[in-house]
């Protein structure tokens, strides 16, 4: 495990719980069952998670579903994920299938579900992915933009992303957000600066996590990162994450360099450019509902 990894595992695989009365007993059909730790919880809300872990997990179910039909890695182009509602603490489960199978272009979807209090569960996320292998483009690649600079390695980090806690958010040290490490450097979307971040747990609990999953668990946060929005006069809540990228990322450091746009009916998007050590990887653009407190 990288030693790097100092915050509780964000998932603990579990056994399928017993059927409840009334329900049909069916629990093994492709579901992988989870128990969340504290490491997941969102800044707005101490019972639901951030959005950031149940994205890495989906990515992660993603990844399985897709070596089931190809036998190449998973070369995902485009990772899009809908939380469907608020993510509790409950009994976490995922499954994925193939929803489109080809040779060069398949699509594989992901969808998790937690278990209410009355033991029934309740769809609240899904993600879907396409899958290519096309001819080798090394010859041609091209990014937009230069790699990101300083390098974290020339840095200071810190623990979460702030923490000052003046604005009535704890930015720094408590759940999903306590379970990162960030440093500042200078952005190129927008007038704040970039942040480059990674997760200090695992994704689940004595595994090595993929750095696809880990990029995804992290770059739920740009709508964060991006926003001069005071959160005492504003929540910023996205609905979704898409990501768009040119290849797998090379390690769990990754640069966000993000904009939160607000429109003027009540929601906005975020875009941003994505980075690792190596250089520029993609872009990722959120759908964020704005509510005034």
């Amino acid at each position: 495990m990288d030693q790097h990894i100092t915050s509780e595992p964000y998932y603990l695989p579990t056994a399928a719980p017993s059927p409840q009365a009334g329900e049909s007993g069916d629990h093994s059909d492709g579901w992988e069952y989870f128990t969340p730790s504290d490491s997941v919880i969102s800044v707005w809300a101490p019972d639901i998670q951030h959005g950031g872990p149940p994205t890495g997990l989906l990515t992660r179910t993603l990844r399985h579903t897709a070596a089931t039909n190809s036998p190449q890695p998973a070369e995902f182009s485009r990772i899009s994920t809908d939380i469907l509602g608020p993510i509790g603490l409950g009994t976490n489960r995922v499954r994925g299938e193939v929803l489109r199978p080809g040779r060069q272009i398949s699509l594989i979807g992901a969808e998790l579900q937690v278990q209410r209090a009355d033991g029934s569960y309740r769809t609240t996320a899904t993600a879907r992915a396409w899958q290519l292998h096309g001819s080798s483009s090394a010859g041609i690649a091209h990014a937009p933009r230069p790699p990101m600079s300083p390098l974290p390695a020339d840095l200071r980090t810190h623990r979460g992303v702030m923490s000052d806690s003046a604005q009535g958010v704890d930015w720094g040290t408590t759940g999903f957000i306590g379970s990162t490490e960030t440093a500042g450097v200078p952005g190129r979307v927008g007038s704040l600066d970039a942040v480059w971040i990674r997760p200090l747990a695992a994704l689940v609990a004595n595994e090595a996590t993929d750095f696809l999953d880990s990029l995804s668990v992290v770059a739920d946060v740009a709508n964060g990162v991006g926003t001069a929005l005071d959160p005492r006069i504003w929540t910023w809540m996205n609905t979704d994450t898409t990501l768009h990228l040119l290849r797998r990322p090379i390690g769990p450091w990754i640069a966000i360099d993000a904009e939160l746009c607000p429109g003027p009916n009540g929601f906005g998007a975020t875009f941003a450019d994505l980075y690792d050590e190596a250089g520029f990887i993609g872009r990722t653009a959120q759908t964020v509902l704005l509510s005034s407190r």
